[in-house]
């Protein structure tokens, strides 16, 4: 018998629908029933949520200046917001949490309108702007990375971790492997939603720029989008190096795993399963992103000795293929950071994020539920 039903609300991609699914998994395994409420864009995740349901709520931004496409997007959360109150009315939740992006706004404003416990779970180190509007109205905030005890919401953040989804846990158990002499060396690329286009364009041409020796132990597997997908292929084909090339792959905890060195952008879930998974990684933060969140979140598993982070505007072909060329005749150094990545990782986030999901669904407040832990 389910002892209730808890409702997760995330935007439409990884980096928020990752750790939802994670909890998720807890959740139903601790005895809950699961509900996603999301956007169109989770189509590509949506098969392998364990969720009982799945709810796309009408929801969007507010940053345009435009008076026209503002009172669009004000209109289209009121209609949100209905839909939203109508499903957590008929649902009856135990609790709404909400992962970030602006699907989340609509149902936990609905929740806290309506007394139903909820609580926003933050995966960077910067809170992002969906989350910054909520943080005041719910009962608690979990964090990846935000620190515990400081800031305006310091009495009920706890720091949990980001929960990874149990394929990375799976992943973990994996030993990193030396990649020394002329054995294969594998690179994993990839570079979300709004970063594989670099990453596209620098390294094949860092690759290029290896001696012969170097770029043939040299095996790739890189993300990228539909419309670089060829000029990628065609790139690795010229130089000979065997390579894996697509916009997702549904298996890239394994292929991680796999990897001797990996190079990526910093999102917050990105981080996170590289140190629960512990793997050597060059991390490029996105230079556009708002708050800077992901240059953020690479300094602290940087500062661990696990990844080593430039900047993209410092991150030239030449550089990078020095880089690789480093990491290729060092694999003990590479090893080293595998193992301080690993120091790093927090492969009970789920299990802690549940706990705080069951004691604020039960009427515990934040600092109760900091007296049970310690």
């Amino acid at each position: 018998m389910s002892k209730g039903i808890i409702l997760l609300a995330a935007g439409g991609t990884g980096g928020h629908l990752f750790p939802a699914e994670a909890l998720a998994h807890e959740l139903r395994a601790s005895g809950y029933s699961v509900h996603l409420v999301t956007d169109s864009r989770a189509e590509r995740f949506a098969g392998r949520f364990p969720a009982d349901d799945i709810h796309v709520v009408p929801s969007a931004t507010i940053g345009s200046k435009n008076p026209i496409k503002l009172a669009q997007s004000v209109w289209k959360l009121w209609t949100g917001l209905r839909a939203a109150r109508r499903l957590i009315a008929r649902l009856k939740p135990k609790a709404v949490i909400g992962f970030g992006g602006y699907p989340t706004v609509p149902p936990l404003l609905a929740a806290t309108g309506m007394g139903v416990p909820s609580m926003i779970h933050e995966q960077n180190a910067v809170m992002g702007r969906a989350n910054k509007m909520l943080a005041s109205r719910v009962q608690a905030i979990a964090g990846g990375f935000l620190p515990e005890g400081t800031g305006g919401f310091a009495t009920k953040t706890v720091a949990t971790g980001n929960p990874v989804r149990p394929a990375v846990l799976q992943a973990a158990g994996v030993p990193y492997a030396i990649s020394a002499s002329d054995a294969p060396f594998h690179l994993v690329v990839f570079g979300g939603s709004q970063g594989a286009q670099y990453f596209s364009q620098a390294v094949p041409q860092a690759v290029c720029r290896l001696d012969d020796t170097a770029r043939q132990r040299v095996r790739v597997t890189q993300q990228a989008r539909p419309e670089d997908r060829e000029g990628v292929i065609a790139a690795y084909q010229k130089l000979g190096v065997p390579a894996e090339v697509a916009p997702f792959f549904n298996d890239m905890a394994a292929r991680i795993a796999a990897a001797q060195l990996v190079i990526c952008r910093s999102g917050a879930s990105t981080v996170s399963e590289l140190a629960v998974i512990g793997r050597p990684a060059v991390l490029v933060p996105y230079p556009y992103a708002l708050d800077h969140d992901q240059a953020a979140n690479a300094a602290a598993l940087a500062a661990k000795g696990g990844a080593r982070v430039i900047a993209q505007a410092e991150l030239s072909a030449e550089r990078l293929s020095g880089i690789l060329a480093d990491a290729m005749n060092n694999p003990q150094s590479l090893a080293q950071m595998a193992t301080n990545a690993r120091e790093t990782g927090k492969p009970d986030a789920a299990r802690l994020l549940a706990s705080l999901v069951e004691a604020i669904a039960s009427g515990l407040t934040v600092e109760k539920f900091k007296e049970t832990r310690s």
